[in-house]
C-alpha cells in the first residue's frame, strides 16, 4: 500500500520511520511546513517531501495516510483524505470539537474507508495481556479503575489543554477496560502554567456497571509517568505503559476461599498478598497500532479503535472541562 504522513512533528515522525519499515508499506510522501524536518525525513527514510497536503494527495495518490497535524486542522485534513478516497488514520484526539468528529465518522462511512483514531496505549503489549487476565476473570468484579497520566509541560502544544490531549488516552482506556459507558462525573481543573487551557485535570467517573474512574492528569510533573490500576475482587493489576510492564497485587483474603462468589457476598475482607510481576513480550505499541491500521485498509475492516471511540474520548475530556465551570456530578449524554 502507498502510504503517507501529513504533519511531522513528536509523533509524526516516529510515523515516517515506520511506515518505511513496515512490510507492505511503501512510504510515498512526507508532508509539513517545515522543509528542513521534511528533506531530513525523506533522506533517512524515503518518500518525497510536501508543504501542502492537498499537493500530495494529487501526485501520489495514497491508500492510506496518518494525520499527526495540531488538533485544529484535525478536521479539514481528514474531510479531504477521506474525499480523495484514503484511508485515514488520525492522531488523538480525533478533532477539537465533538461536531467535527462527527462529520468526519459520516464521511468515513460515506465513502467506506477506514477512520481509526491513534489512541495507542490499547496496543501496548502490557494492555493487551490485562485485557486479556481480565477477560480470564482472573481479577473477579472490578472495582475501581485509576489513570495517571502526568508529565512536564510540552511547549510544543498551545491549541488544546491537558484534557484533550492527555486525558483522552486514560478516557478512552477506562472504556476499553470498564466494557461500559461512563454514566456521571465530577472534576476540577486549573491552570497554573500562565496559559489559556487547563494544564491540571482530576476526575471521578462512574460507569454504568458502577465501577468508578479515577482520573489523575497534568503538565506540571517534572517527570513522566504513564500508568493505569484495576483493582478488583482479587486484587489489584498494574499497567506500566512506559515500560510495559504489567504487575499484580493478590487479595490474600479471598485467596483463602476457594468459591471467590461465596468470599465477595461474605465480605471477607481484603488482606495483602503476593506481588507477581509477568512477563510482558515487548514491542513497539506504535508499529503495532500502524501494523493493525494497515491490516484493516487492506481487508476494509473496522479497527480497533474507531472514529466513535475518538469521539466518546473526546466528548468526556470537553465534559470534564465543562464540569469545572458547571459543578458538581453531570451526567453523560452519549447522543
Amino acid at each position: 500500500m502507498k502510504t503517507a504522513v501529513i504533519g511531522t512533528g513528536a509523533m509524526g515522525q516516529h510515523h515516517v520511520r515506520l511506515y518505511s519499515d513496515i512490510a507492505g508499506s511503501e512510504l510515498v510522501g512526507v508532508v509539513d511546513h517545515n522543509t528542513a524536518q521534511t528533506d531530513r525525513l525523506c533522506a533517512l527514510y524515503g518518500g518525497r517531501a510536501y508543504t501542502d497536503y492537498r499537493e500530495m494527495l494529487d501526485k501520489e495518490k495514497p491508500d492510506a495516510v496518518t494525520i499527526a497535524l495540531p488538533t485544529s486542522y484535525h478536521h479539514q485534513a481528514t474531510m479531504d483524505c477521506l474525499d480523495a478516497g484514503i484511508h485515514v488514520m488520525v492522531e488523538k484526539p480525533i478533532a477539537k470539537t465533538v461536531d467535527q468528529a462527527r462529520e468526519m465518522i459520516a464521511k468515513a462511512k460515506e465513502v467506506n474507508r477506514v477512520l481509526k483514531v491513534g489512541h495507542i496505549e490499547r496496543f501496548n503489549p502490557a494492555v493487551t495481556q490485562l485485557k486479556e487476565r481480565l477477560a480470564d476473570g482472573q481479577l473477579g468484579r472490578i472495582f475501581t479503575i485509576h489513570s495517571r497520566r502526568q508529565s512536564p509541560y510540552p511547549g510544543r502544544i498551545t491549541d488544546v489543554g491537558v484534557a484533550s490531549d492527555l486525558a483522552t488516552h486514560e478516557l478512552d482506556m477506562m472504556r476499553y477496560i470498564a466494557q461500559s459507558e461512563v454514566h456521571s462525573m465530577t472534576a476540577e481543573i486549573s491552570k497554573v502554567m500562565n496559559t489559556d487551557n487547563e494544564d491540571i485535570v482530576f476526575g471521578l467517573l462512574r460507569f454504568e456497571n458502577q465501577i468508578l474512574g479515577i482520573l489523575d492528569v497534568n503538565w506540571v510533573t517534572p517527570t513522566k509517568i504513564r500508568e493505569i490500576s484495576v483493582t478488583g475482587e482479587n486484587g489489584m493489576f498494574t499497567v506500566d505503559y512506559l515500560n510495559q510492564n504489567l504487575t499484580f497485587n493478590s487479595n490474600y483474603a479471598a485467596e483463602q476461599n476457594e468459591n471467590q462468589s461465596d468470599w465477595f457476598k461474605a465480605k471477607f475482607g481484603v488482606a495483602e498478598g503476593d506481588f507477581t510481576r509477568f512477563r510482558v513480550e515487548k514491542r513497539e505499541p506504535l508499529r503495532v497500532e500502524i501494523e493493525s491500521f494497515l491490516e484493516c485498509c487492506r481487508d476494509n475492516s473496522s479497527p480497533l479503535v474507531t472514529g466513535e471511540d475518538g469521539l466518546e474520548a473526546l466528548n468526556l475530556a470537553l465534559k470534564i472541562v465543562d464540569c469545572n465551570y458547571n459543578c458538581g456530578c453531570k451526567k453523560i449524554d452519549n447522543s
